[in-house]
């Protein structure tokens, strides 16, 4: 039975906003700092750069396919103990991946890994419609968004500081001792309603062939595969991805929530959701480049990027308490036109900028993409019925993840093709493509979005 009827005790909740944090922190970290760690992994383990970034999309790959059927089975077993499934095979993942000796060893690990993050990321939105009243659930994801930040602008130092003292292993390492804490702290965690249907292992099945197959292909356009592979992969995916749709239509509780999908509001949050975060990818990855081309060293390339996330920490807060009082078409609009404007700023900056006129254009994207993300969330799953909690926080990930993909693997298919005429013009065209989707994005939440 569940112990909570809109929002669990004071005190308890306090304890179960730590355990949340603790996890946000550590799953947010482990990705930068994984990124950062590359090329000592791939020196240590003796592989190429290629090779390595397999590091990363192995636990890409495996959080996108089984997010959808960890948010089911949340459903069906209860949020709280999926989380607590997620933080052990997370941890104990993490020792696997320093003590990798190989690079197949670490990729198994953090295969391992991302199943475990996939875990936590299913079911966290889920778990604060039960920790916070109503009332406060646009608070509540404002600090989740303030967390995430947070971690954001710390991870790249975190992961240098670590690195400067030591080796890679112990970027993994870190994980245990907070791993550890967090998992004793879910019992604070509320007991939610338990869905009475079983587990669809067929539906899993397909999302996963959807998914990955889907992910390989966008992967072989970045990195150059032949077009009959990539073709061959698509083809796959869309056959696979109709049957699978299709089959969710006959079943009385659906795998991926497609009755949701007929709630306006959550459909055009989905829609927003994938759309901002293709700008904020592409943004994200091609500004390194912009710098370095106008001569900017490895330090200052993150020194300037960082009023993105630090404007963001300032900003999430504030806008999850507005999303409780002021309508989200609104916010979500007025946030998506910062952060259109800021990258199409940030395209019209002449060469060799004074430092502070990049930095101002940077908060403006960061403080502008918070503003949209913490109503956005919250109407997506305040859109969604309680009883479905666990399939409206899966598909609030899966559009993360999705938009995530498709803006890096647009960037690196930019790269490749030479649009632009060299790096410099690349990362440029990269930001104006951006601004563009961002701004498209608000145009359809202030002319259809209405709650």
């Amino acid at each position: 039975m569940s112990q909570t009827m809109d929002g669990l005790p004071i005190t308890q909740r306090r304890w179960a906003v730590i355990a949340q944090s603790l996890v946000v922190i550590m799953a947010v970290l482990d990705g930068s700092i994984a990124n950062i760690a590359l090329p000592n992994i791939a020196h240590s383990l003796a592989v190429t750069p290629a090779e390595s970034i397999w590091v990363v999309n192995g636990y890409q790959l495996a959080v996108m396919v089984s997010l959808i059927p960890f948010a089911a089975l949340g459903d069906i077993y209860g949020y709280r103990r999926v989380y607590a499934w997620g933080i052990g095979l997370f941890t104990i993942a993490s020792v696997g991946c320093a003590c990798s000796t190989t690079m197949p060893m670490l990729i198994f690990a953090r295969l391992a890994q991302g199943f475990g993050a996939a875990g936590l990321m299913s079911v966290n939105p889920a778990l604060m419609r039960f920790i916070f009243p109503r009332s406060e659930l646009g608070r509540a994801i404002g600090l989740t968004g303030l967390v995430v930040s947070l971690s954001g602008a710390a991870g790249p130092s975190i992961a240098s500081g670590i690195l400067a003292i030591s080796t890679w292993p112990w970027l993994f390492l870190i994980n245990i001792p907070v791993g550890v804490l967090a998992l004793g702290l879910t019992q604070t965690l509320p007991l939610t309603p338990l869905a009475k249907h079983r587990f669809d292992w067929a539906s899993a099945l397909l999302n996963a062939g959807m998914f990955g197959l889907g992910i390989a292909a966008i992967s072989g356009v970045a990195h150059g595969a032949s077009y009959g592979v990539i073709a061959a992969e698509l083809a796959g995916a869309v056959v696979i991805g109709i049957y699978f749709v299709r089959r969710q239509y006959r079943l009385l509780a659906p795998m991926l929530p497609v009755e949701l999908f007929a709630i306006p509001a959550f459909s055009l949050s989905v829609m927003t959701s994938v759309c901002a975060f293709v700008a904020t990818t592409m943004a994200l990855v091609s500004m390194p480049f912009l710098l370095q081309a106008n001569g900017a060293s490895t330090i200052e390339v993150g020194l300037l990027i960082t009023p993105w996330p630090v404007a963001a920490c300032f900003v999430a807060p504030f806008a999850g308490r507005l999303s409780d009082r002021i309508s989200a078409g609104t916010l979500c609009g007025l946030g998506l036109f910062l952060l259109g404007a800021g990258l199409a700023l940030l395209v019209l900056l002449p060469e060799n900028p004074a430092w502070w006129d990049f930095m101002w254009r940077a908060a403006m994207c960061g403080g502008g993409f918070a503003l949209f993300q913490a109503p956005n969330n919250r109407l997506l799953m305040a859109s969604t019925p309680r009883e479905r909690s666990g399939a409206g926080s899966g598909v609030l990930s899966t559009a993360r993840l999705l938009g995530q993909t498709l803006g890096a693997a647009l960037v690196a298919v930019m790269f490749g093709l030479g649009i632009g005429g060299g790096v410099a013009g690349g990362a440029e065209w990269a930001l104006a493509i951006a601004s563009c989707v961002a701004l498209t994005a608000m145009g359809v939440v202030l002319t259809r979005l209405r709650d």
